[in-house]
């Protein structure tokens, strides 16, 4: 993901253009950007295969559409944060995070689920369409037990399972372009004309950026992402009372006044805790902290700076 660039950012969101206008304009709109240098043979092939296989509304956007539009919304986010260099860390994560992802209601993404540290002291979690999830060093630090993490990477499954962010990526900017991409004008565009609507699309992801690094989604959608995480949580062998723990952390906590992420772009901690109790108390005997589950996350996570 390190690699991805504005080629990256620009070309995944033309894909989706076929969702609102016919495939004979897409393919003509590839043609035009091919010729003019814009997108590489390969991706000007990939557009066009694309746009016939996509039918006629956002709930049919295809696994492979979804891989590529949160491919391009995670090249936005590591604009903004940098990645933190462990490769022990990163692969505990991804084990655990894939193995939570296992007992999911989507335990597959088009080429599966991706984790990664972000190096920044700010405690937020984030999901991008198709299963790249970014878990804060911030974060990390306030989880005390593998069941506080899994609970909290369960949450943000929870969000790619209900796909969220593709919910969310219908009301950015992208319809503007798709209207745009679909008028007559689109056979007559220039060098200028394909500036302007390369700087349209990252618009429009970047706006998916801000949904999900400032503004935070809907409280509907964190309700429904904290009921799926403890259900996720469960179905592992993991206990609720990890998120139930984690969001403690965040009661009466000074310092969110001022943060982001978690702290800013979900509902109150209070609130949430007690519709998780409620959902909790419905699941039955729940598991308990397991010791060795804890050695291997204090050990993950030894050293973290």
């Amino acid at each position: 993901m390190r690699t991805l660039g504005i080629k990256a950012v620009f070309w995944p969101a033309l894909v989706v253009v076929s969702v609102s206008i016919s495939c004979s304009v897409v393919e003509k709109g590839a043609d035009i950007l091919g010729e003019a240098g814009k997108i590489s043979p390969s991706d000007q092939k990939a557009i066009v295969q694309s746009s016939q296989a996509l039918r006629s509304t956002f709930a049919d956007i295809t696994e492979e559409e979804e891989y590529y539009i949160g491919r391009a919304v995670s090249a936005l986010i590591l604009s903004q944060y940098p990645v933190y260099q462990n490769e022990s860390l990163t692969n505990y994560l991804n084990t655990l995070g894939r193995a939570v992802a296992y007992f999911s209601s989507r335990p597959e993404t088009y080429a599966g689920y991706h984790f990664l540290v972000l190096d920044t002291e700010e405690v937020n979690a984030l999901s991008a369409p198709g299963g790249f999830i970014f878990i804060s060093k911030g974060l990390l630090k306030r989880c005390r037990n593998e069941e506080m993490l899994a609970s909290v990477i369960a949450h943000e499954i929870g969000h790619v399972s209900a796909k969220h962010g593709l919910q969310s990526i219908k009301k950015s900017r992208l319809v503007e372009a798709f209207r745009i991409i679909g008028t007559e004008a689109a056979r007559r565009y220039g060098s200028e004309e394909l500036a302007q609507l390369t700087e349209l699309f990252e618009g429009a992801l970047g706006d998916v950026v801000e949904t999900l690094v400032v503004r935070g989604y809907d409280r509907k959608f964190e309700y429904e992402a904290d009921e799926l995480a403890a259900k996720f949580a469960l179905a592992i062998g993991y206990s609720p009372q990890g998120l139930l723990d984690f969001l403690q952390t965040m009661v009466g906590d000074s310092s969110s006044v001022s943060a982001q992420g978690w702290f800013r772009t979900h509902p109150s901690a209070e609130d949430r805790i007690e519709r998780v109790k409620t959902k909790t108390a419905s699941l039955g005997k729940l598991p308990v902290e397991n010791p060795d589950r804890t050695r291997r996350f204090e050990k993950s996570l030894a050293g973290l700076k």
